[in-house]
Parts: C-alpha cells; structure tokens; sequence
C-alpha cells in the first residue's frame, strides 16, 4: 500500500511511457512523458534557464524537452528510468517546500542510479521509488545525497555507536551535526558534546591565548559551522552558555559518563588508541556516539599509531557498532574534490604497490 507522500507524489506527477518505433537501435530506447500539477514547483524543479535538466542530461546522456508543466524524457531505457527517479525524487523535496540547487540534483542523480541494482536500508526493499534518507531540523531539511550517506544517516537514526569513515567532503561530519541537532530538538537527548582531538596538520601553531573554549574554538570551528547551519544562531550561542552544546577537549573527557547525550568526536583519526578507548568508555545511558574520520589523513608522529584505526579493527563484528564507509563516489562538495580523493588514492596504491616490489 502507497505511503501519504508517495500518494501525493503520484497525483502529482503524470508519467506516460510511450512506445519507440521498433527500427535498428531504437529497440532499448525509452520515451517518457511527467506532467506536474503545480505550475511554480515545476519551474523551481527545471531551474533557472532550465539549469537542473541540462544537468541531468549532462549525467545521464538523456534528452529532457520541457513544454509548460510537461518533461519529455529521451534516452536508453534505463537512463530515461533514472532521469525519471531523479525528477520524481526532487519534486518531493520541493513538495516539502525545500529548495534544490545543483548538488541536490547530483544528488537525485546518485541515489536514482544507485536504485537499480542496490537496496534500501533497513527494509531492504527495492528502490523502484527513490526514497533518500533525510534528517529535519526547524530550520532545514537534508536529503541523502549518495548511497552510503543513506545508509549512514540511516544507522544514525538506529545504532547508538556510528563510525563515519571516508574521505573530506563525504558529508560524514555534517550530518551527524545534524543528526545531533535533531534529536536535541526533539528531546531524545538532553545535550551535545562536540569533540576533536586538538592536533595541527601538519602546522605548529604556537601558544594560543585565551580560556579553554577560546583555545579549542580553532580545532572544532567545522563542527560549529554545521552546528549554525542547522539551529538559528541565537539558540546555539545560548544553548553553549547553558552547557546543553558543550566543548570538551579529548584530553580532558577521562573520568566522564555521557549519559543522555548526542556525543561526537571529529577528525578521530587523530587519537591515539588510548584516547579512543577512553573516548568509546564514556559512553553513558540513553545516550548516541558518533565517531569520523578519514585514516589517510593521519596528522600523528610517524611513530604512533591512529587509535581510529586500531578501532575499527577491535570493535568489527561487536553488536551494536556500525561502520559506514564513504568512498569518493560520496563527495558533494565542489566536482574537482572528487577529483582529487581519486588522484591521490591512485598515487598512494601505486606508491604502495612499488613499495612491494623493492
């Protein structure tokens, strides 16, 4: 039986699938007709100069004809189909009165593609309806923008210990800013602890004046800019001075129990593997941990050892802890990140394949 959404979904979009002339090399192509009831959400899903659908046609080789409140999709038949999920998946958005830009239309097209050969978590069914993954605050909503963000924001909302693992710009320390944010809104916890272990990349930055906020204000300013980006900025200067958001320094969270709390350790490749267990150890009653990280970004001395790294290698197989890897597949930053995560990752397999061969 068809959800709400998906039946509003439905009365709002017509879709016609019309039959190709059985000629040589058009037998796989499909032509696919949307017509959407609102006039103003339609254009909002074209964009301006019609920007959103020259970018689908740009990702998926199709051709995308807009008349009024109707698309014409053209295209091999499993492209069309994914031009189709990823048209119908960002009407949804607007539908829920969020506006799209280009990296949700990136987006779309991720998951739609993603839709034929993988399955939804955790029901495990079918994505014939594309059906992201969201986290809403009172002052936005965020979609899943790839498979793994889906699965990770998925095992957010279910585990109580989530490792995001992955390269810069997966979005793994965003949305479990977000996530904490949400469920301090909702009153599933009660406070969120913000912490980063306070090492330089690669840089020696001195003597830093100031009390104990003002010091580690540097360190964790990533996980303040997602923490503005999802509460209105009156509410998150308060809710600091209230110790509900609270800055704790790594090397002082020894001796803790964080219960009833959404508690996050950034940039957790940068533990030593005492830290990360005293870290994992605080974890109190009803309370969430989230740990990221990428483990080829290690700022450590040469001569010790990630405790991220030995973490992920202790605690496989333990119930209850999940492990979600992102990949450059996963970059919705800037095109040219994605870029560059694959161009160093091919760099370091090949420096490590002639490390082998002498």
């Amino acid at each position: 039986m068809a959800s709400a959404d998906e039946e509003r979904r439905l009365s709002a979009a017509e879709v016609k699938t019309l039959p190709q002339n059985q000629t040589s090399g058009a037998s796989d192509m499909a032509h696919i007709v949307l017509t959407f009831d609102n006039n103003k959400l339609a254009s909002a899903l074209y964009g301006q100069f019609d920007e959103n659908l020259a970018r689908l046609e740009q990702k998926l080789g199709v051709d995308i004809r807009s008349r009024g409140n109707q698309l014409t999709i053209k295209g091999s038949a499993s492209a069309a189909e994914q031009a189709r999920r990823a048209l119908d998946n960002l009407y949804g958005i607007l539908q829920k009165g969020t506006d799209i830009g280009q990296s949700d239309v990136d987006g779309a097209v991720r998951m739609a593609v993603a839709a034929d050969d993988q399955l939804t978590l955790p029901t495990l069914e079918r994505k014939g309806k594309v059906s992201a993954a969201q986290i809403s605050t009172r002052k936005k909503t965020i979609y899943a923008r790839s498979l793994n963000q889906d699965a990770y924001m998925r095992a957010l909302e279910r585990s109580e210990l989530v490792f995001g693992i992955g390269p810069a710009g997966t979005g793994k320390t965003y949305l479990a800013v977000a996530h904490a944010a949400m469920l301090l809104e909702r009153g599933m916890v009660e406070r969120i602890i913000l912490s980063r272990p306070a090492v330089e990349a690669g840089e020696r930055l001195g003597f830093l004046p100031g009390d104990m906020k003002e010091k580690v204000d540097p360190y964790l300013r990533p996980l303040y800019d997602a923490l503005y980006d999802m509460m209105p900025a009156d509410k998150v200067e308060r809710a600091i001075a209230a110790e509900v958001i609270e800055i704790a320094p790594l090397a002082f969270m020894r001796g803790r129990t964080l219960a009833h709390a959404a508690v996050i350790l950034d940039e957790a490749q940068n533990t030593t593997p005492m830290q990360m267990k005293m870290f994992l150890t605080r974890l109190g009653e009803n309370s969430r941990m989230i740990v990221t990280g990428d483990p080829t970004q290690i700022d450590l001395p040469p001569s010790t050892k990630s405790g991220l790294v030995e973490a992920l290698r202790v605690l496989d197989g333990v119930a209850g802890a999940v492990t979600v890897r992102f990949n450059d597949v996963d970059v919705v930053r800037h095109p040219l990140v994605a870029e560059i995560v694959r161009a160093y990752d091919r760099d370091a397999k090949l420096s490590r394949g002639l490390g082998a061969e002498n």
